[in-house]
């Protein structure tokens, strides 16, 4: 059983920066594929960012501003966010799976519980 556990979330000011955590428990964390994904209130889950063991792929949306990374020795997946918009307000959640990189959350088979971003303008 995989256990995915975000923190990191807050109401932070347009312009400013957050980085979110994602620690993993249960599988060897190394394996597999990671991605973060978010949903705003009234709006389907959408991708955000994954990571393989060598790869990052970024939605146009957070392109620049976003990066991803990962401590396969910590376990963790990160997610640093820059120059941050009241549009990026959402729940943010981290996802696991194995064969391959994905932007469907369909594909994705656990999921952390997730952690609220707030952009206030």
């Amino acid at each position: 059983q995989v256990q995915l556990v975000e923190s990191g979330g807050q109401l932070v000011q347009a312009g400013g920066s957050l980085r979110l955590s994602c620690a993993a428990s249960g599988r060897t964390f190394s394996l597999y594929d990671m991605g973060w994904f978010r949903q705003a209130p009234g709006k389907e889950r959408e991708f955000v960012a994954h990571i393989n063991w060598s790869r990052a792929g970024y939605a146009d949306s957070v392109k620049g501003r976003f990066t991803i990374s990962r401590d396969n020795a910590k376990n963790t997946v990160y997610l640093q966010m820059n120059r941050l918009k009241p549009e990026d307000t959402a729940v943010y959640y981290c996802a696991l799976r194995s064969g391959g990189p994905s932007e469907d959350p369909n594909d994705y088979v656990y999921w952390g519980q997730g952690t609220q971003v707030t952009v206030s303008s």
